[in-house]
């Protein structure tokens, strides 16, 4: 992973706060993420991890409060210009196009990305964009299934093939809801593996329940409980917390 050293900050939340009647979902909430290192955000059922991916990504606007990405306000901006500013995300329900192999899912958000859309010119045309397609491809290591459909591809393929479609907007910073849920051994590992590759050039913050593969590839954790921030640490720091062991984790059984 990359140096964080320097003190960059990728991802700047400042009272940011979203309510949905009477319920707070996100409850003034205020952290700074730093640059160059693989942050996580845990926390139960409930606790607000996707409607703070929302309120960043402006899918859902905040009641109050600020968010920053390096630096640049990007509160109440529509979810294009978000992106258009170096921020992409994955969802928890994985969306692809399954009647278009690889290649053409990835091409599709390629042109897409860089505006080449043209319904005179074959897609095929575009050198350059099929070598940047080849290149997404290959980094999240689907390059054997490049011409499959996305109907025919696994739980964990599709999942990879949803970070590409991500890389493809060419983000500063990568949002990750839930990458390997629903995946068996080998596919977390190869997911964990490639998330790892691409923390080496893109800021990434994922959300994540599986806490052993939280402890063993991030460098900070959030953790939320109830719409508020509860604990932020090291792994270390959080799996020996007692207040995260009671309210997410399990609290620890006492001594007989």
């Amino acid at each position: 992973m990359l140096d964080g050293s320097d003190g960059a900050v990728a991802l700047s939340v400042n009272g940011l706060t979203r309510r949905f009647g009477g319920l707070v979902a996100v409850d003034n909430i205020s952290f700074d993420l730093p640059a160059r290192r693989l942050n996580a955000i845990i926390g139960p059922n409930g606790a607000g991890k996707t409607t703070l991916f929302n309120l960043i990504t402006g899918e859902i606007r905040p009641d109050a409060g600020r968010v920053k990405v390096h630096g640049q306000d990007i509160t109440g901006l529509k979810p294009h210009q978000i992106v258009r500013r170096g921020v992409s995300r994955t969802l928890q329900i994985k969306s692809v196009f399954t009647g278009l192999t690889v290649a053409e899912n990835v091409r599709a958000a390629v042109m897409a990305h860089e505006g080449l859309v043209s319904p005179f010119r074959p897609a095929s045309s575009y050198g350059a964009v099929n070598q940047r397609v080849e290149g997404l491809v290959v980094q999240v290591g689907l390059r054997k299934q490049l011409n499959t459909r996305a109907s025919a591809l696994s739980y964990g393929d599709i999942a990879l093939l949803e970070i590409a479609l991500a890389l493809a907007n060419e983000p500063k910073l990568l949002l990750l809801d839930e990458p390997v849920c629903g995946m068996g051994p080998q596919e977390t590992e190869q997911t964990v593996e490639t998330i790892r590759t691409i923390s080496e050039s893109v800021d990434v913050v994922l959300i994540e329940h599986d806490m052993e593969v939280v402890f063993a590839i991030a460098d900070e954790i959030i953790v939320m409980a109830q719409g508020a921030l509860l604990a932020r640490g090291t792994p270390a720091q959080i799996s020996s917390s007692a207040e995260v062991q009671e309210a997410y984790l399990g609290a620890p059984e006492e001594a007989d």
